[in-house]
């Protein structure tokens, strides 16, 4: 996993619920926790592109349900701005779920584009990936 480049804001709390853009079989995904995140006391961790999360799997199939999961936010809504000084921000939020935690995703298919920031982070999810923004 590399480092990100650019000021990524951090938009999806915990607690927040996610839709997938996958066929692992997962269709919403709400937020536990943020891998590797740290905060000032008090403070809600929170996820922005290129992110991994552990979540819960709300609706979908059910041997999936009510099970905890590896993800990667892969689009979000709020803008947030690349080195070059361009801003993207995309229709709406998606995760992928991960078969583990070094970044295999379980789905084969994802649907809608993938921010550039995610392909080069996590080789494994771009080469699934149709669409790189």
């Amino acid at each position: 996993m590399k480092a990100v480049k650019g000021r990524i804001v951090k938009s999806l709390p915990s607690q927040a619920f996610v839709p997938t853009c996958d066929n692992s079989g997962a269709k919403i995904l709400k937020i536990i926790s943020v891998k590797g995140h740290k905060t000032v006391r008090g403070r809600m961790p929170a996820a922005g592109v290129g992110d991994m999360v552990m979540a819960s799997v709300k609706k979908g199939k059910l041997e999936m349900r009510k099970t905890v999961v590896p993800a990667i936010i892969v689009r979000q809504k709020k803008e947030y701005r690349r080195p070059d000084g361009m801003r993207i921000s995309f229709e709406d939020n998606a995760a992928v779920v991960l078969k583990d935690e070094k970044g295999n995703p379980k789905g084969t298919i994802f649907k809608g584009a993938i921010a550039k920031e995610v392909a080069e982070r996590w080789p494994a999810v771009a080469k699934v990936a149709r669409i790189i923004v």
